[in-house]
């Protein structure tokens, strides 16, 4: 792995760093801010955006992602005709882990309204999440190989809700079940907007 001197600015403004994986470095492609939006969208070729065969793994990070109402989950889908539809079929599994902070409620349980069995409906990636000023989510999702057009594409995703004091871990793991190229992904809430955030797409090399 190489090492990257930053500047005195911050991670923020380096353009490579160590992989979240360890097995590489992130290039950064593209950060995108929601302010009331009703999706977010990272299109390969479109402004700016390379979701293609130029790296085998990409990484999209969420940041302080904040619904516009309450009980809203945040959702993701893939697109193979360039981001005119969103509806790729998709298996998933999904588990939760819960504590609340009164420390009197804890939970671990695999989460069946989670999941996802060869459906074309958006995946959940995070816990229904509150419109209270200071809660929000954030998390991480890894796609691998999305150009490829010999096997399934598989995702990874880690993620963590706020929401009227508890602490909601989600772990859910997938395949777009398409040969075909995933050229476009979109994000947004099951409900109302997406109120505040900001969402990268970074490359691993």
């Amino acid at each position: 792995m190489s090492i990257v001197k930053l500047n005195n600015n911050g991670v923020k403004d380096a353009t490579a760093f160590g992989s979240i994986t360890g097995l590489g470095n992130l290039i950064l492609i593209k950060t995108q801010t929601a302010s009331g939006s009703a999706s977010i969208s990272f299109v390969d070729g479109a402004s700016s955006v390379v979701l293609d065969n130029t790296y085998k793994e990409y990484i999209f990070t969420f940041n302080n992602i904040h619904p516009s109402v309450n009980n809203a989950h945040f959702l993701f889908q893939g697109s193979t005709d360039g981001g005119s539809n969103y509806g790729v079929t998709i298996t998933s599994s999904a588990f939760s882990t819960e504590h609340n902070e009164a420390d009197s409620s804890t939970d671990l349980s695999y989460q069946t309204s989670v999941d996802l069995a060869q459906s074309t409906n958006f995946q959940r990636i995070t816990s229904s999440g509150s419109h209270n000023n200071d809660d929000c989510s954030v998390g991480i999702l890894h796609l691998f190989e999305p150009s490829s057009t010999t096997f399934v594409k598989h995702f990874i995703i880690t993620g963590n809700t706020v929401a009227d004091a508890y602490t909601v871990g989600t772990h859910i793991a997938g395949y777009f079940n398409s040969t075909s190229a995933i050229d476009a992904i979109q994000f947004k809430m099951a409900s109302g907007n997406i109120d505040a955030g900001t969402i990268s797409l970074y490359g691993v090399v």
